[in-house]
């Protein structure tokens, strides 16, 4: 059976729903056996209020651009139709998800319920002591970020989404789980999620061990198939 999974990204006014900034954007990556299928969703949504200047100067979202958009409480069904009961990937996840329940809550909508899986927990579980921001993990696992001059909802959810595959294993786990379920031949696999690995790993052999395999595999085979290989 698939598995079916949303990394998901928002915008606000502020840092607090309980002081009443509000919700601006909305971005939403869905992963199938953790890859990325295309399906996205995007929304911008009119906080009706002004846009405070730290907050313009993160994500460059104008009270002016913003005037436009629609209501939160006018897309929220649209939102819930796309994420259904899947479990929702988030990076600092209390944020977005204070942000989401209290604009439910303002229109009178039923709260999410969906598992929630925290990436910064992942983070600092798999890298202690080090800093688990999105732009720092980005440099340890060699993902492009460059894109990223401001914050935006869905362009954070793509890079999270590549973040996430690395903090649970790599993009083995992605193909393993595909290759199980028999549907890999189903999913539209993002190109940009398959990526090489930015720095080939060291070989542990020294020199010594080198010529020894290299004896042995000659012992074997004049001409053994994977000697073409061989670097």
């Amino acid at each position: 059976m698939a598995i079916r999974e949303i990394v998901l990204d928002t915008e606000t006014t502020g840092l607090s729903a309980n002081k009443g900034d509000r919700l601006v954007e909305i971005g939403c990556v869905e992963l199938i056996n953790h890859i990325p299928t295309g399906n996205n969703y995007h929304q911008y949504c009119n906080p009706e209020r002004d846009m405070p200047e730290g907050a313009f100067n993160v994500h460059g979202l104008s009270e002016e651009f913003l005037s436009d958009k629609p209501l939160f409480k006018d897309v929220q069904a649209d939102f819930r139709e796309f994420i259904g009961d899947s479990v929702l990937i988030i990076h600092n996840a209390p944020f977005d998800m204070g942000f989401l329940q209290a604009e439910l809550e303002w229109c009178k909508a039923p709260r999410l319920t969906n598992d929630v899986i925290d990436t910064v927990l992942l983070a600092r579980k798999k890298h202690p002591g080090a800093r688990v921001n999105l732009d720092a993990l980005c440099r340890t696992y060699g993902i492009d970020n460059g894109r990223r001059t401001l914050h935006g909802a869905l362009l954070d959810s793509e890079i999270l989404a590549e973040v996430y595959l690395e903090l649970i294993g790599g993009r083995q786990v992605a193909f393993s789980l595909a290759q199980e379920s028999g549907d890999s031949g189903q999913v539209n696999i993002d190109k940009q999620a398959v990526r090489p690995r930015p720095t080939l790993l060291e070989t542990r052999l020294n020199e010594n061990q080198l010529q020894n395999h290299k004896d042995f595999v000659a012992e074997i085979s004049k001409e053994p198939i994977w000697q073409k290989y061989w670097s």
